[in-house]
């Protein structure tokens, strides 16, 4: 899906940068050139990369979890 439709930045791809280590929108922003235009799609961006960093954490929680307790 198409998060920023000015410069056909999508999900996928913000995604991918978060997953490189980016952990804001400023962060997504210097790799990507999401709401560098109009700026409607800041909102999104920015809940996309929230919700995947959390996801990220909960997936690292569980795994140190795991590791701990082999």
């Amino acid at each position: 899906m198409y998060v920023c439709v000015c410069h056909a930045v999508t999900d996928r791809a913000i995604r991918e940068e978060v997953e490189r280590g980016a952990r804001s929108l400023f962060d997504v922003q210097c790799r990507l050139p999401v709401g560098g235009c109009c700026g409607r799609c800041e909102d999104a961006a920015r809940q996309l990369i929230d919700e995947h960093c959390e996801k990220s954490a909960a997936a690292a929680n569980s795994e140190e979890l795991i590791q701990s307790a082999a």
